[in-house]
């Protein structure tokens, strides 16, 4: 079963930021935002997928991912995605025994800077680097989707 189980926190300490290397420009954009499910294109590096995301139970979603050609990942994030699209930089850290991917936003979403850590199981020991901060799993402000739709309801 294609299922995504993820932890998100804020990062209380930045300072290590300046230290990351190979980063990997991601333009993302929703063609659906639904309060369970939403369908996402990506183009990370050179390249592309659609994913289709939806809640199952607690912090484990669906998720159904497929590579598409990425040109026609920018026809569809430019022309048929809702707008803003999200720019961010991801980066990769091992860390006590997991992969963090920080997310850093720019262009609309520059500032917000979110770690996540994906999990085998909703009830996996996670221990936490120093400079990780506040969980915001169950927060939805802190999902992309969520930014976007709240972008969009402030922006008419």
């Amino acid at each position: 079963m294609p299922v995504e189980i993820e932890r998100k926190y804020l990062i209380k300490d930045t300072s290590f930021l300046s230290t990351l290397k190979n980063g990997c420009s991601i333009i993302q954009g929703y063609v659906s935002l639904e309060e369970d499910r939403v369908v996402r294109v990506r183009a990370k590096g050179e390249n592309a997928f659609i994913a289709i995301k939806a809640k199952l139970a607690g912090i484990t979603r669906w998720e159904f991912q497929y590579e598409i050609p990425y040109k026609e990942a920018l026809e569809i994030l430019n022309n048929i995605c809702l707008k803003p699209l999200i720019h961010k930089t991801r980066y990769c850290i091992s860390e006590n025994g997991l992969t963090w991917e920080i997310d850093i936003f720019d262009e609309v979403f520059k500032g917000v800077v979110i770690a996540e850590v994906e999990l085998e199981n909703e009830n996996s020991p996670v221990t936490l680097p120093s400079w990780v901060g506040k969980e915001v799993t169950d927060d939805r402000l802190y999902y992309n989707a969520e930014m976007v739709k709240r972008y969009m309801q402030n922006n008419l």
